[in-house]
């Protein structure tokens, strides 16, 4: 990055801070990874500087045969690798292409029915805080007191409200979605079935997780995920939703464009046609598989050391940890692993009696430790970090007499966290574990 440096030395040391802090800890939140330097070039490239509005050979400006080429083979990619009829990969990111999803079979107040996000939904499945629930009406599903989905539950609210799209997809739940009883559901009530692969599109097209494509009507997914892209996203049409709709691929275009974007980030969809390539290897659906095999064993090890897990395990990249048990916030725990050198996230649980800024969980998966190479046994020193380092925590919170509520204030949490002995060798534990597994950039 010369240029960068000699031009702009602030927003140059930013990034060479971030690339090492990235190299100097380990990416647990499930949702991030790690693109590839071809990724990087891609997006980084001079594709930047072209506007393509519309689709290839329909653009609305001149100088578009390069890009008309490389949108053609991302989607031609799309279509083989997921095995679908039709791919659109202009939308800018995982929410921009739900909405236009809904947009494109939807008409403003039908109904729309989606996992709820304190259960494990995501925003734009139906929640109160995000626009879908403003301009289509939401009905929200929950997870059991075992933290599974309860598809008989499920069938008898979609037979009650008789929902226009039923949305199968998670943020987090760490369990298999079963598709076929998705699609028996929405058939039942002659709904759509939307499934939302965004964490899981990786697992599918390795091999390592079932797919939807039998099942759903529409398939909307990020591309950064378990798929290892550019921060993008894409919208697949299969048999089931041409059958169902003979106009359904012209109209998730037309809600792409122009209903909802101007021009498509071509840099982008460069890069997600390079990880769609390097998705399409031999070598990601050992990868694939991996993450789940680390997952598990990371799971393994958590309930070893008293950790209640939702559900009691998982299938999938990720983890949800109720530390209601253990006597600590997620905020608390979740700063506190980031000291030592493991980023997670804090979430809300199912039943959560926290409210969701200051919830009883954490979730963390798989994706990121995995493309660097970590294999199931290393699960153990980090299980075993994360151990050490909640009981401390938890015995550092009693010595200074504070209670749940004062875990709502930062300075207290950081009180907590500076007090916390054990924490220097926890972090030199963990920084060996990043040493031994450099951050790669080539799959």
């Amino acid at each position: 990055m010369k240029h960068l440096k000699k031009q702009d030395i602030k927003i140059y040391s930013l990034i060479k801070q971030e690339e090492n802090r990235q190299k100097n800890t380990l990416m647990m939140i499930p949702s991030e990874n790690m693109a590839s330097s071809a990724v990087e070039e891609a997006v980084g490239s001079s594709l930047e500087n072209k506007y393509a509005e519309g689709y290839p050979h329909k653009r609305y400006y001149q100088g578009q045969a390069n890009v008309d080429e490389i949108e053609i083979e991302a989607i031609e990619r799309a279509k083989s690798l997921f095995k679908v009829v039709h791919a659109n990969v202009q939308p800018y990111s995982g929410s921009p292409a739900n909405f236009e999803a809904y947009n494109a079979i939807l008409n403003p107040g039908d109904k729309i029915m989606g996992l709820s996000l304190s259960f494990g939904g995501h925003l734009t499945h139906g929640s109160t805080a995000s626009a879908t629930s403003k301009y289509f009406k939401s009905i929200q599903y929950e997870l059991g007191a075992d933290g599974y989905i309860d598809y008989k539950d499920l069938m008898r609210i979609a037979k009650k409200e008789k929902p226009r799209v039923i949305v199968a997809g998670t943020t987090a739940y760490p369990r298999i979605l079963e598709w076929k009883k998705f699609y028996e559901i929405a058939e039942a009530v002659g709904a759509y079935l939307l499934c939302d692969i965004s964490h899981i599109a990786g697992l599918i097209v390795g091999g390592a997780y079932p797919s939807p494509v039998n099942y759903s009507h529409i398939i909307t997914t990020t591309t950064h995920k378990t798929l290892r892209g550019p921060r993008g996203a894409m919208i697949l049409v299969t048999k089931k939703g041409i059958q169902k709709d003979p106009d359904l691929a012209k109209k998730v275009d037309k809600s792409v464009f122009p209903q909802l974007q101007g021009g498509p980030h071509i840099n982008t969809i460069a890069g997600i046609a390079v990880a769609l390539k390097e998705a399409s290897k031999p070598s990601f659906k050992k990868y694939a598989k991996q993450i789940i095999k680390n997952a598990k064993a990371l799971a393994k090890e958590l309930t070893k050391r008293k950790f209640d897990l939702i559900s009691g395990g998982t299938d999938s990249h990720l983890l949800l940890i109720d530390l209601r048990n253990k006597n600590i916030i997620g905020n608390t725990l979740a700063e506190g692993l980031e000291s030592i050198g493991i980023v997670t996230n804090y979430n809300s649980v199912p039943f959560d009696t926290n409210p969701p800024f200051y919830p009883s969980g954490i979730r963390l998966g798989t994706p990121g430790i995995t493309s660097r190479g970590m294999t199931d046994k290393d699960m153990i020193v980090i299980a075993s970090c994360m151990s050490d380092l909640s009981d401390a925590l938890a015995n550092t919170k009693i010595s200074l007499n504070l209670s749940s509520e004062d875990e709502k204030k930062r300075a207290e949490r950081k009180k907590i966290i500076d007090k916390t002995k054990i924490i220097p060798a926890l972090k030199k534990k963990i920084l060996l574990l990043c040493k031994k597994y450099p951050v790669k950039k080539s799959y």
